[in-house]
């Protein structure tokens, strides 16, 4: 790694831990809307106006777009498989979606995914209970299913996690450009003491899985021929990725981190390669101290774009679409809350000059004062968003007439 590059990193976060003062936002500057009528907002490159899809969504995670316009989406807590339908939230969800853990805030149904080549199969992640050593523990399951009018058939577990979820594993889905399942394991948390997962070879936690269509190892897989680490792993050295998504110019694969005190990252994903969590890493943990003494190490990859404070980067998705052309190319994280404080979740955008290089920082919708989760480009080029409260909602945004 470039160690002036390093230093110029250090030298950002000790001025944002002691020189300048992050401010909160206002709520003079941001007034509160309601997330169930629309309303118009300024940026700094357009003006948008941001319309209800759909709301009474009971914290909803991700979203999945079939051919005949129908949208899924995922109830973490609940479990429940949703359908909104020609701008309508219908009243029953979708059956046969697997019984879900979700005794804690952070577990149950997460990813929802369809398959490229037919959307009738779709994929989902779950925390799942198990009993292990004759006690009841979970772990994260992934299931595939077909849709039929309103029910889930064909339902079958293709995949399940080594290792035991300690109530803190998020789990995202993306298919390749070649068909196969992208698949993020998170939970690799050090105030619960499994931060190691991540470099522990016996595991899947904290790790980037590439699966088959079908759950199985693809034979090119880069640790399959060493045994360096589980087959189905991609990459390592992560603590909690919710965000998945390709660049649209340059194809390269790229997701979001979570992490404590600062420090959140959003990396490109190379095959084979360690990402360092907890051996290096810029963070805090949330009594104050340092993860570690190394920021940075030249056998780890170090993030693209990071974070501080932390906003708790969630969805990701880059936006090709014509309806706001000013954003075309600009990268867009659903944040959950900024530096720990309860409400200040909103939409960051991040703009990239024609090297690739971060040359801007915006977030949106702060008026909301909630937790965004999924974020997805539609096929009809708008941007849409998740709401993750118990009276959440789907968002589209708009460019404002």
């Amino acid at each position: 790694m470039n160690k002036k590059k390093g230093l110029l990193i250090c030298l950002i976060l000790s001025l944002g831990c002691g020189g300048i003062a992050w401010a909160q936002p206002r709520s003079d500057v941001f007034p509160p809307v309601t997330i169930d009528q629309p309303f118009v907002v300024n940026t700094f490159e357009a003006s948008i106006r941001v319309v209800p899809v759909a709301i009474g969504l009971a914290n909803p995670f991700d979203m999945a777009f079939r051919n005949n316009g129908d949208i899924l989406v995922t109830e973490r807590f609940t479990g429940n498989l949703r359908v909104i339908r020609n701008g309508s939230l219908l009243e029953e969800s979708i059956r046969g979606v697997p019984q879900v853990y979700s005794e804690t805030w952070r577990q149950g149904l997460m990813a929802v995914e369809l398959h490229p080549e037919d959307d009738r199969i779709v994929y989902m992640t779950y925390t799942k209970a198990i009993v292990a050593d004759g006690e009841p523990e979970q772990t994260v399951a992934l299931i595939r299913a077909r849709i039929v009018e309103n029910e889930l058939t064909q339902v079958e577990e293709i995949f399940q996690a080594e290792g035991l979820d300690r109530g803190i594993a998020a789990s995202q889905l993306l298919f390749t450009p070649d068909n196969k399942l992208m698949m993020s394991i998170g939970g690799a948390y050090m105030y619960a003491g499994i931060g190691d997962y991540a470099q522990d070879p016996t595991i899947h936690y904290g790790k980037l899985l590439r699966l088959n269509d079908d759950g199985s190892v693809p034979s090119d897989n880069p640790f399959v021929s060493t045994g360096e680490y589980l087959p189905e792993v991609y990459s390592v050295g992560h603590r909690n990725q919710i965000g998945l998504a390709f660049h649209p110019t340059t194809d390269q694969l790229w997701a979001t981190e979570n992490g404590p005190q600062g420090g959140d990252e959003a990396n490109i994903i190379q095959p084979g390669l360690n990402y360092g969590w907890p051996i290096v890493s810029y963070s805090r943990q949330y009594r104050g101290d340092r993860v570690s003494e190394r920021p940075w190490g030249e056998e780890y990859e170090d993030p693209e774009v990071i974070w501080w404070p932390s906003i708790a980067p969630s969805g990701l998705a880059f936006y090709t679409g014509d309806k706001i052309p000013a954003w075309q190319g600009n990268m867009f994280v659903g944040s959950m809350m900024e530096g720990r404080i309860p409400g200040t979740g909103h939409l960051e955008r991040v703009v990239f000059n024609s090297r690739g290089a971060e040359i801007r920082r915006e977030g949106l919708l702060r008026q909301l004062n909630s937790r965004v989760t999924g974020v997805a480009q539609g096929p009809d080029g708008y941007l849409y968003i998740l709401i993750d409260e118990e009276n959440g909602a789907l968002l589209r945004i708009e460019p404002a007439q």
